[in-house]
């Protein structure tokens, strides 16, 4: 049977105690609900639900245990043939307590203990969903689109650079032509000394023959 819960126990000793649940589970599986105090209503729903668990098995074992509990054949029988088949779709949760008030004389809560009739459908489980991200805020996208306008700002100085490289690459080859204007006017001048020298030695010469035959 179920661990004893720790306070005061109904009636007087335990074995009073087991012989008020033992009655009160027998009017409840006879009339399908009862009205008694909050206390001994919350007391028997487990001591009620362990009993119905034992019908719904059905065996010989689980019968006799009942009968240890149940003494009336006729509740027995009919929570084996009845209660326990009707719970064979519910794991659980066969009983339900509902708050009535308080009772007239010693003010004490009331409580209706009821078997559950209604029938158990089969949850699907259920699979949480990805949270949709939220829609970026104004300020957000303002700096999502500076950032992203970012590049292309930069972009254009670089085609501008390459721009103004240009004429670079022209000053660079305008350098290169008066280079060579230049060595080659080095070279026509060289080549202009040259003759002259070459003019200047033949004169030389043809004097210095002049001067032999006058000689002679």
């Amino acid at each position: 049977m179920p661990t004893p819960t720790k306070g005061p126990r109904l009636g007087g000793s335990p074995a009073h105690q087991r012989h008020i649940l033992a009655n009160l589970a027998t009017a409840l599986f006879e009339h399908g609900k009862i009205t008694t105090t909050e206390a001994k209503a919350r007391r028997l729903r487990p001591f009620a639900e362990r009993l119905i668990t034992f019908a719904k098995r059905g065996d010989l074992h689980a019968r006799r245990e009942v009968l240890t509990v149940v003494t009336d054949k006729g509740v027995v029988h009919t929570l084996f043939t009845e209660i326990g088949p009707g719970f064979a779709a519910r794991d659980g949760g066969y009983t339900r307590i509902t708050k009535v008030g308080p009772r007239k004389g010693d003010n004490a809560p009331l409580a209706v203990i009821e078997l559950v009739r209604e029938e158990a459908t089969a949850s699907p489980r259920r699979r949480r969903a990805r949270r949709a991200q939220p829609p970026a805020a104004p300020a957000q996208a303002g700096k999502q689109a500076a950032a992203g306008a970012a590049p292309a700002d930069t972009a254009e100085p670089e085609v501008s650079d390459a721009a103004e490289a240009e004429p670079e690459v022209t000053d660079a080859a305008e350098a290169g032509a008066e280079a060579d204007d230049v060595a080659g006017a080095e070279d026509a001048g060289d080549t202009e000394a040259g003759a002259g020298n070459a003019e200047a030695v033949a004169e030389d010469e043809t004097e210095a023959a002049g001067a032999e035959d006058k000689a002679e």
